[in-house]
């Protein structure tokens, strides 16, 4: 803001554009507060997550996707495979 204030004084479209990053960041603090720190909010309790993974009912892996192909292409690879488990 100081930057701004003593070097650009007249140049409105930054001092628009540094109050807009501003606002945004402030908002993403209250709402990252609001989540305890994260980002997402979870569907799901980490306690049911972990009873579901130990019972079988839930499989734990790590999602893969495309970044070409995003929306189309995408698989799991699960935990303790060594192939491409999908699913």
């Amino acid at each position: 803001q100081n930057y701004f204030d003593n070097f650009w004084p007249d140049l409105k479209a930054a001092h628009e554009l540094f109050d807009s990053i501003l606002q945004a960041r402030h908002e993403r603090e209250s709402e990252s507060q609001e989540n305890n720190g994260k980002e997402y909010p979870e569907h799901l309790p980490v306690e049911i997550l972990e009873a579901g993974i130990k019972s079988g009912r839930y499989i734990q892996g790590t999602l893969n996707v495309n970044k070409h192909r995003a929306q189309l292409e995408a698989f799991v690879r699960l935990q303790g495979f060594g192939s491409k488990e999908t699913g």
